[in-house]
């Protein structure tokens, strides 16, 4: 019985296995019963496409994958997703989708699975987009300049974490103030670029060390660059439900060329090269990377991975605590101001419990990257919940992460957004939160593939909510808009 598909509990607690151990080709030692990898790639060419139409326009990405669950009694399946045919004709759009919490651990298990080039699934934008460099995040852990780019990126983190966090409040006691002022004004605040425009100027001092404040230009149009370039690269795979059929004719049906944001790119690429220049002379001198791929790598971290990334989480937070009705907004309002000290740090906000766990749970209901793939470096057995599967050497697996961070087999009540999931015993859940490319509990090194900021990602979200209650008493909000603030002070 598939219980990964519940939409409520059961009487009994989840089970909560121990963290799996991945078989590396060895049969594991288990009485799961070993079966064929159900499912298929329909016929060539014709099954692709309509396994495109329903993801991107007839199902959407969490009912196509729900469906096959369904059909096939399984959270491993086969099945195609985009892009595909018929312009994409160097792209193999077939998957072997992974949808429970045990068969997603492999994609992390880097012994049996590889990285290389996969960060989007078989498609790969044009390199052209990152000055013809292969940055860290298309390269496997077994490519020697892994390790040196992996490190080159930790390094910067550290370092960043002298102003991380002035440059964070600073630039967000900017944004609070316009929004209060658009509130006050229109009675309503649609927030979502202003809100990039203060992530770009953070995330640009603090990871780059380049500020926007000497170019005009920068400093009012750098993230809207950033927008255009992210934009192309990802729109052959991102689906679109409005004015259908048009996005999947038009849209979806080729890769972008470079040229089309080449001047952006090259503004921002000098930009940083003019403004970043101890953090370039670091790269060199300490790991051994060209200014190029110092500054393509930099602007790939920064820009895909940082500024991309907060982009679509922060505002799913705020949306989380703006529409909340169940005294959530008190709660916190109650811990930050207790336990929050003269002045927020990264230490402050690790004393607050429910912070952290809102900001865990978010993670968990909305990850700001919906898909993850690895490509099997050997043969191997993949373990579910209740059956074991043969991969073959250069098979593609994909899992859909708002589906396995659904698991009923790990987390009780898995469709409810319960803030406090992760508080007290429940941080032992943070083993199977895979937002960041590997379990929350894991850390970031040149031999996996975790996202070098894990841990600067959860801080500085549990620093922009507890930033916001030091300010405010309450507000209302989406993830798009903000129409009600309450200040401290009424």
């Amino acid at each position: 019985m598939l219980t990964t598909m519940s939409s409520s509990s059961s009487s009994s607690q989840p089970l909560l296995p121990p963290t799996p151990k991945l078989s590396t080709g060895a049969s594991p030692a288990t009485s799961l019963p070993v079966r064929t990898v159900p499912g298929s790639h329909g016929w060539p060419v014709l099954g692709p496409i309509l396994d495109r139409l329903d993801y991107s326009w007839f199902q959407g990405p969490e009912t196509f994958f729900r469906k096959r669950m369904e059909k096939y009694k399984s959270t491993v399946f086969r099945t195609n997703i985009p892009p595909t045919f018929p312009l994409f004709t160097g792209v193999n759009p077939n998957i072997i989708a992974v949808l429970d919490c045990k068969s997603f651990a492999h994609l992390f298990d880097m012994d049996i699975v590889e990285k290389k080039n996969v960060l989007v699934g078989d498609f790969m934008p044009s390199l052209s987009f990152t000055g013809n460099i292969r940055t860290s995040v298309y390269m496997d852990t077994s490519e020697p300049r892994h390790a040196q780019v992996k490190n080159f990126a930790m390094d910067i983190l550290k370092r960043s974490s002298k102003v991380w966090i002035e440059e964070l409040l600073g630039n967000l006691d900017t944004f609070w103030d316009q929004i209060e002022k658009e509130v006050s004004e229109k009675e309503s605040s649609s927030y979502l670029f202003s809100l990039q425009g203060a992530l770009f100027k953070f995330l640009m001092k603090s990871i780059a060390g380049a500020d926007t404040s000497a170019s005009p230009e920068m400093e009012e149009s750098g993230y809207a660059m950033l927008n255009r370039w992210l934009a192309l690269q990802l729109l052959p795979t991102v689906p679109i439900s409005v004015a259908q059929p048009l996005p999947e004719i038009f849209l979806h049906s080729f890769a972008y060329p470079f040229f089309l944001v080449s001047g952006d790119y090259s503004k921002l690429y000098h930009f940083i090269k003019n403004q970043g220049k101890e953090v370039i002379q670091r790269g060199a001198t300490e790991f051994g990377l060209s200014e190029e791929e110092v500054i393509h790598n930099i602007l790939f971290v920064m820009g895909f991975n940082s500024y991309g990334g907060f982009s679509i989480f922060i505002p799913n937070l705020i949306s989380r605590i703006g529409s909340d009705t169940t005294g959530l907004q008190e709660k916190l309002r109650k811990e930050v101001r207790e336990k929050g000290g003269p002045s927020l740090t990264f230490d402050s906000v690790k004393q607050m419990p429910l912070v952290q766990s809102l900001v865990y749970e978010t993670l968990r209901m909305s990850p700001p990257v919906p898909l993850q793939f690895a490509r099997a470096r050997k043969d191997f057995q993949l373990s579910s919940h209740d059956s074991v599967f043969e991969i073959k050497k250069g098979e593609l697996l994909c899992g859909f992460q708002p589906l396995v961070m659904r698991d009923s087999k790990i987390f009780d009540d898995p469709e409810t957004f319960k803030p406090d999931r992760f508080m007290g015993s429940g941080s032992k859940l943070l083993d199977y939160l895979y937002w960041s490319n590997g379990p929350q509990t894991g850390s970031p090194s040149e031999s996996n593939k975790q996202c070098a900021a894990k841990d600067y990602v959860t801080l500085t979200a549990c620093l922009i909510v507890a930033h916001l209650f030091t300010r405010f008493d309450s507000f209302t909000g989406s993830s798009s808009s903000i129409t009600a603030v309450k200040s401290k002070s009424e």
